[in-house]
């Protein structure tokens, strides 16, 4: 498996030139890194104005390693291969390095650049992306892995400090500006001028002599990068995410990028990625999958705009004992829940297992909002909350069957949709029915949750060792001892009188999160595409689609005919509750392309993962029929062989169905409002999580595609 790496934008608040000069200084030897045993340089070359620095050096390393290893590979020291590429015209250097040792069994590259900051021409920006991979080492690849890994990340963050250690060192010899590359100046002979770096470019006539201000601060600091840059900055990443680890870095920025790739600036907030990787233990591929599946989610039930359009019933705002609190003493906020007060069976047959679901779901979008503003408030990341839980008044009441199950169900969907966001659940006055009730709900809680939970039985929440260890004195309720005043509903039993009848809908003012959604499910099988038909009476109108692949690859097209199609339905073999199963057949197998039917739109191969959407313009009237069939091999001709992409995406599709949720209407033409019209008509988007959001398009004849 090939390990990856790719670095934060990190930035020196010194210009382009002293950074260079300070990098030079690592050559030959370097005793700042220990590893780094000495370099020569194997080919140097200038262009003829002198802008563009080429040097070739072959550097030696002592990698940290088990005698015994080093023994089997015998070899003592690794050399690399490095060439470094210096543009004093563009202000760039460009560093591209590889190793020569075991070049046939292990392949490393590394990719480095200096540039000047984009907002600030005085301030240096530094990345770095690196890959390894171990073909064969002596049966040690597994070992071998684990050690470069180790080896290269405790040596990143080194590197940033060896530069500013040397940037330092200049700025005490009094080196505090060195001129920028010029035409005139670098026909001059070469000589150092005092104050100055020897080799580098001397100042020219204008710049002699003129004073200036030292470069270690150019001007006051900015605030750090905005989070809807395209590239996150190392100090917008410890400011408003917190110190993750060079790797963890790595995880973040690599994620963000594929889902910028394939959601087109449709990406959530960086705080709500690092959640996923989080609660994934930084596993890329299982978090990109978790969150692709949150995503759709909430695009499918339109959970963003649930703070919006969700108010609590009058008898939910009543009887519901839970609300926010003030923050507990790391500054995160802090949700209360006598859980012992609330009437759970009343408020399941009052208002039904949705209403409260609904009401979940938009605690945990407030709380995310919250986390945002204590953030900027207190001046330090703050990602998730605390949940204060009282369970006095807690019997057997509350172990209702129903109740229970729709309580699993609400812990099901915040585990697979809100993951790390509770930093600590307090709970206070367990009695002694509760660990009947733990039995039931923790096998249904996330490991990582679970050892978040602190449990205080009786009194035991008071004192030293209790709340006040994690929540100030003035903020403990007046109802567990503490000197303030707390507006939380103290509950009480839902009367009777005001519980739903069997043949009540319930919650009919809203759009179900179990059954009813704008979007369909679809299951696409290997030999069984799923087909939509939308008629068309006049030409001229606006079919427009959107739609989330969650699982496989598929091919979608655009056909037209001038007859019906028969439609045939095959089920799954697993059915859904959802409809997921459902799959419709409308193109006979006896049709023949180009005769019964025509294609109109070119086929498009959609990743698992991606959101597409789109529109045709229809030229005729007619039948249309959107298709999404497995992605596989294209027909060969005797003369061809398939290719061994064609083979292994054959194979792995054949063990899998894939899945989509979609959405489509027409419009007539002079409505259409362009290549995203589907997603203004229907506001699809993840509005609550992401910034400001942007569109790729690409034109295909009458057609408009953008993923």
């Amino acid at each position: 498996m090939v390990q990856k790496y790719q670095s934060p934008v990190r930035v020196y608040k010194y210009p382009f030139e002293l950074v260079m000069a300070a990098y030079e200084k690592r050559f030959p030897t370097c005793p700042e890194i220990p590893v780094f045993l000495g370099s020569e340089i194997l080919h140097e070359s200038k262009s003829e104005d002198g802008a563009i620095h080429v040097i070739e050096r072959s550097c030696k390393l002592n990698v940290d390693a088990p005698r015994l290893l080093k023994k089997i590979a015998g070899v003592e020291y690794v050399f690399f291969i490095q060439k470094n590429t210096v543009n004093w015209r563009e202000r760039t250097l460009r560093i591209e390095a590889h190793n020569e040792t075991f070049a046939n069994r292990v392949v490393v590259r590394e990719t480095c650049s200096y540039s000047v900051h984009p907002e600030n021409e005085e301030w240096t920006c530094f990345e770095q992306s690196a890959s390894l991979d171990i073909k064969s080492f002596f049966g040690f690849e597994s070992t071998v892995e684990k050690i470069a890994m180790k080896q290269y990340t405790s040596n990143i963050k080194r590197g940033k400090e060896v530069i500013e250690h040397y940037l330092k060192e200049l700025i005490s010899q009094g080196i505090t500006f060195i001129p920028r590359w010029s035409p005139a100046a670098a026909k001059e002979e070469r000589v150092p001028a005092a104050g100055q770096v020897p080799g580098a470019i001397p100042p020219d006539p204008g710049a002699a002599g003129s004073s200036r201000e030292p470069a270690a601060s150019p001007c006051p600091p900015p605030e750090p990068a905005s989070p809807d840059a395209d590239k996150l900055d190392a100090d917008y990443i410890e400011r408003y995410l917190g110190h993750l680890t060079p790797m963890q870095e790595s995880c973040l920025i690599r994620l963000r990028q594929w889902l910028q790739e394939t959601h087109k600036g449709k990406i959530p907030k960086d705080e709500h990625i690092l959640r996923f990787l989080r609660a994934r233990d930084f596993n890329i591929d299982k978090a990109r999958e978790m969150l692709c599946q949150s995503l759709a989610w909430r695009k499918q039930y339109q959970v963003d705009f649930i703070l919006q359009s969700w108010r609590p019933p009058a008898l939910l705002q009543e009887y519901y004992t839970g609300g926010w609190h003030y923050q507990d003493k790391d500054g995160r906020p802090l949700y209360i829940l006598r859980l012992g007060q609330m009437d759970t069976k009343g408020l399941v047959k009052a208002l039904g297992e949705e209403s409260l679901l609904r009401h979940v779901l938009s605690i945990n979008e407030e709380g995310q909002k919250r986390c945002e503003e204590n953030t900027n408030i207190f001046g330090r990341p703050i990602t998730s909350w605390t949940c204060l839980v009282d369970l006095e008044g807690l019997n057997m009441r509350h172990l209702w069957r129903p109740g229970v199950k729709a309580l699993l169900r609400i812990i099901e969907v915040v585990e697979d949709n809100y993951p790390e966001t509770l930093g600590r659940l307090l709970i206070v006055r367990a009695p002694r029915v509760f660990p009947v009730l733990w039995t039931l709900v923790s096998p249904f809680i996330n490991e990582n949750t679970r050892q978040k939970f602190l449990i205080y039985s009786g009194n035991n929440y008071q004192g030293s060792g209790g709340l006040v260890d994690y929540v100030d004195k003035d903020v403990i309720p007046d109802f567990l001892g503490g000197d303030c005043m707390c507006t939380v509903s103290e509950g009480g039993l839902v009367p009777k009188s005001l519980y739903q009848t069997e043949d009540e809908p319930e919650n009919s003012d809203h759009i179900r999160l179990w059954t009813e959604t704008i979007y369909h499910s679809a299951s696409v099988l290997k030999g069984a595409p799923h087909e939509i038909l939308v008629e068309i009476l006049e030409g001229e109108s606006v079919i427009t689609w959107d739609f989330d692949i969650l699982k496989g690859d598929v091919v979608f097209s655009l056909f037209h005919s001038k007859r019906a199609p028969e439609p045939s339905h095959k089920e799954a073999t697993s059915p859904s509750p959802s409809g997921a199963g459902d799959n419709v057949q409308l193109i006979d197998k006896s049709w023949v392309l180009g005769v019964d039917y025509s294609r109109v739109e070119s086929p498009l191969v959609c990743r698992e993962g991606e959101s597409i959407q789109g529109s045709h313009v229809t030229r005729w009237p007619g039948f249309y029929i959107l298709q999404w069939r497995m992605h596989g091999p294209l027909p060969c001709s005797s003369s061809s062989l398939p290719r061994v992409d064609d083979v292994l995406a054959s194979l792995q599709g054949s063990s899998h169905k894939c899945k989509l949720i979609y959405y489509y209407e027409v419009l007539a033409s002079k409505d259409f409002r362009g290549s995203m019209s589907s997603l203004e008509s229907c506001n699809s988007g993840f509005s609550q999580l992401s910034g400001v959001t942007t569109s790729s398009s690409q034109s295909q004849s009458s057609s408009h595609l953008s993923r």
